[in-house]
């Protein structure tokens, strides 16, 4: 049964996107808000100082195996965001899904369909589906 929210959604982006319906205007779009989420992360750690990025080399044991793999590896993040940075970072977010929407429906492909081959792939492959 598909999700009612989903194709509303979908529906919803289809109606309201006038000025950027150029599948061009759509691509450049999507590249502009991914780069908006990264400088409001980026703002995050710098600005704001409610995270902090403590990277360092992935380090895992040589005898664990790829199903442990996730014990080991870190976001290499502290701390947790402010909700005035959170409200940010999730504005950013969906403006980047309603451009994702919008090449779908220029595309004439379903969003929804999508999420669900993505869920059916993760859960048939498994860890080994990001290799």
């Amino acid at each position: 049964m598909k999700d009612i929210i989903v194709d509303d959604l979908q529906n919803t982006v289809d109606e309201y996107l006038l000025r950027h319906r150029s599948i061009m205007d759509i691509m450049t779009k999507i590249q502009e808000s991914s780069a908006r989420i990264n400088r409001a992360v980026a703002k995050s750690v710098t600005e704001c100082g409610c995270i902090r990025i403590n990277a360092s080399k992935q380090e895992t044991p040589p005898d664990a195996t790829l199903e442990e793999a996730h014990k080991y590896f870190k976001t290499h993040l502290e701390g947790q965001l402010c909700e005035n940075c959170k409200e940010v970072i999730e504005a950013e977010i969906g403006n980047n899904i309603f451009y994702i929407i919008a090449l779908c429906n220029v595309l004439g492909l379903n969003f929804y369909d999508i999420l669900l081959k993505k869920h059916k792939e993760l859960n048939t492959l498994g860890i080994f589906n990001m290799l």
